[in-house]
């Protein structure tokens, strides 16, 4: 029976050649070592974990589709405007919003539909500031149904929202503005809030910011 060797048994086949001929002094026999390890050489394939791979130029890797919906397609046209309800005014209230639009339209919505424009706005940002913050989860929708942090959400769940209702269009608009980061808010910087009407222990470990209307708003 005749065997093929290829790849790496040739090359296990040829080294031992290479010492078999080293030990006998035979320059023909190392020569035909040579040519076997020059053969198996060839034919070894390379794998991925022995060839490296240089990138000359900068990467630019792709938005996943949620974040290109986030970006609303309006980086081409920012609305402009003098005052916070003329730019609500103005912002297009076409295209469905991603999912995590919708958990901060609905934080909005629920906590501070009641508000002036301006406390709408805070509430956005205190949403937008916890997910930047190592303290609360990394996301809108997250860090909206942690547990024990919003009254409004009841068993891991958000209440029917009346989509017909220009409070919800407002929240719509309003969750737009603060993600795009369109209108500054007095408390662009705030992590917490409570109503005026009660007084939570944090609050007194807390630097007040800002109060709008019923709202005290804390760094």
């Amino acid at each position: 029976m005749i065997r093929k060797f290829t790849g790496f048994t040739a090359l296990v086949a040829a080294i031992a050649l290479t010492t078999f001929a080293g030990a006998e002094g035979s320059g023909a026999n190392a020569q035909v070592a040579a040519q076997a390890t020059e053969t198996a050489t060839t034919e070894a394939p390379l794998t991925e974990e022995v060839v490296p791979v240089f990138v000359e130029n900068e990467v630019v890797q792709e938005l996943p589709a949620q974040a290109e919906a986030e970006s609303e397609n309006f980086a081409d046209d920012v609305p402009q405007a003098d005052s916070l309800r003329a730019l609500i005014d103005a912002m297009p209230a076409a295209g469905q919003l991603s999912e995590e639009l919708q958990c901060l339209a609905g934080a909005v919505y629920f906590e501070s539909r009641g508000e002036p424009l301006e406390g709408q706005l805070a509430v956005a940002k205190v949403i937008m500031n916890r997910a930047e913050d190592r303290r609360w989860p990394s996301s809108y929708c997250a860090v909206v149904y942690q547990r024990s942090q919003f009254s409004f959400v009841k068993n891991g769940r958000m209440p029917r929202i009346k989509t017909g209702s220009a409070a919800w269009k407002r929240a719509q608009a309003i969750a737009r503005i603060a993600h795009r980061g369109l209108w500054d808010s007095s408390a662009d910087d705030a992590v917490y809030f409570h109503a005026k009407y009660v007084r939570p222990g944090w609050s007194r470990r807390k630097v007040a910011v800002a109060t709008i209307d019923t709202h005290v708003f804390y760094r």
